[in-house]
């Protein structure tokens, strides 16, 4: 029995060595001709893929990312910046973050950056992109799957694993410059030519690309972990003949839900256990999606995106039922999504009111009065710096000033339509207090999530600054995040200088970026 537990014992400090093993991933950033929807064109991409590859860790594990750009394309951006959506850095790596002129300079090309990302307990769905301007739309996105051996809902499916992972987007046949240019010039937000899951995607007019597929086995249960990775689009999920149980939300574990469709926002991520327990046969998994007017793009038909969800043992053939958009009802509701574990409720020490108004015929969103501007020299830096108070930033860089520990509850009032903006706060979880989809106000038992639809009924979040310094809260539509709709949350700038430790590489990012030529920016 004695050498019983000395067994036990070494094997327990082996799984834990094993854990903490550096998960170490190289992302190269290069251009490449890819095809998603069958046009071809010239894209930014990870490793030459649309999406990326996926990056997969399991709980506590280090992960440690060298991002080498290589781009070369003069038609898009060539500077580039990795940030991991969902993915919280505490107050002493917060220079990590890396959002653009918020946390650090962007990468140049044929420059290197190695991102050390201690994960701590976050488990879950997630996702990377390039967070500088709009870039990510031309190709540089891809999933983060943090695995969890102890998953309080492991009883309830049977399989979980790189094939489960359903990534849906919105994809434009024309690269962001041009695009950009005309959104600037008439104020119209790109409309997408088509939609893309797992990559593969079709526009009216356009090549019979073969439909991307999902192989299931009869009598299994699959967790899908579904990420939407779009610059716009809400994309509204089902499966013919198939309830869908969600058991997450952005990497929050919630108490099951079972519901036939659901909506998704820019950057949502939903965790699902789906039962294959129909006639061995393929079915249709509906990803349409509303993004603008289709009238504004012929291309676009919002029909045609979709994938095919096959049975082992059927016919590698297209369902023969209709393409829909999907059943009418069982819809899912964000106000009927519950923790799986209650948390307290957090009570607000600071409370503002977020009122967000465009600018008719100009490319300009704001919040309170103020459309968001990238400084030219990042605000962690200034608060390294020593910038303590407002006076100290640029009015359009729109910072609001936090104490450490405390509790922000961030109002947005009804709107007059039902649109929602997909606000995503880096660093935090945001309590739901309110959901736009319920006028019920939930001080019991809310959800928490990083990013929240925001408009129509209205909507209130609270969050707790456990991390010093500046955080963004910004619209994922980043169309709108271009064009202010964003701010910066800084938390005790007082203390960040103490607690954060930049490296030399971080303070080799400026200097780097601001040498060269505004082409390579």
């Amino acid at each position: 029995m004695k050498n019983y537990f000395a067994f036990l014992a070494f094997v327990q400090v082996a799984l834990g060595a094993a854990v903490a093993t550096v998960k170490d991933v190289t992302i190269d950033v290069v251009n490449a001709q890819l095809a998603p929807d069958g046009f071809s064109r010239s894209t930014v991409t990870a490793n030459g893929q649309y999406p990326g590859p996926p990056i997969l860790v399991n709980k506590g594990q280090p992960l440690r990312i060298t991002m080498n750009n290589k781009l070369t394309d003069p038609t898009m951006r060539r500077s580039t910046s990795l940030n991991l959506d969902g993915i919280f850095f505490g107050s002493q790596d917060v220079f990590e973050e890396a959002e653009p002129f918020v946390n650090a300079c962007p990468v140049g090309p044929n420059a290197t950056f190695v991102y050390n990302v201690p994960l701590g307990e976050q488990t879950g769905t997630f996702w990377y992109h390039s967070e500088l301007s709009v870039q990510y739309v031309d190709g540089f996105r891809g999933p983060l799957i943090i695995y969890d051996p102890a998953d309080p809902h492991s009883t309830l499916y049977d399989v979980d694993d790189v094939n489960t992972i359903i990534q849906v987007g919105d994809w434009w046949q024309s690269s962001t410059l041009p695009l950009l240019d005309n959104y600037v010039a008439t104020g119209v937000v790109p409309v997408s030519d088509s939609g893309t899951v797992n990559g593969i995607g079709r526009f009216q007019g356009g090549p019979e690309v073969p439909w991307a597929v999902i192989n299931v086995q009869k009598g299994r249960r699959y967790r899908f972990r579904i990420i939407n990775e779009s610059a716009r689009n809400v994309f509204t999920l089902s499966i013919d003949n198939h309830d869908m149980t969600v058991i997450a939300a952005n990497g929050v574990n919630t108490q099951p839900l079972t519901v036939q469709k659901m909506d998704m926002l820019a950057g949502q991520r939903y965790d699902v256990v789906v039962a294959a327990n129909q006639a061995v046969g393929n079915y249709w998994f509906n990803a349409p999606f509303v993004g603008g007017n289709p009238a504004v793009n012929p291309h676009q038909n919002a029909t045609l995106s979709r994938a095919i969800f096959r049975y082992a043992g059927a016919a590698k053939v297209d369902p023969t039922t209709p393409m829909t958009l999907g059943p009418a009802d069982g819809a899912l509701v964000e106000a009927d999504l519950l923790p799986l574990v209650p948390t307290k409720v957090l009570t607000p020490d600071v409370s503002m009111t977020f009122n967000l108004v465009v600018t008719t015929g100009k490319a300009q969103w704001n919040i309170n009065g103020v459309s968001y501007l990238s400084p030219q020299t990042p605000t962690l830096e200034k608060v390294i710096d020593g910038a303590t108070q407002a006076a100290d930033f640029n009015v359009t860089e729109n910072t609001f000033i936090l104490p450490a520990n405390k509790t922000v509850e961030i109002i947005f009032p009804p709107t007059d339509d039902d649109d929602a903006h997909p606000f995503h706060l880096h660093g935090m979880t945001m309590q739901v207090i309110k959901s736009m989809t319920s006028n019920n106000t939930n001080t019991v038992n809310p959800i928490s999530r990083d990013v929240v639809g925001v408009g129509g009924s209205g909507t209130t979040i609270r969050f707790k600054t456990d991390s010093t310094g500046p955080f963004m809260f910004h619209c994922h539509i980043f169309w709108h995040k271009f064009a202010g709709l964003a701010s910066v949350q800084l938390v005790d700038p007082v203390d960040t200088p103490k607690n954060v430790q930049v490296t030399p590489a971080w303070e080799g990012l400026c200097p780097a970026y601001d040498a060269l030529p505004q082409e390579l920016q």
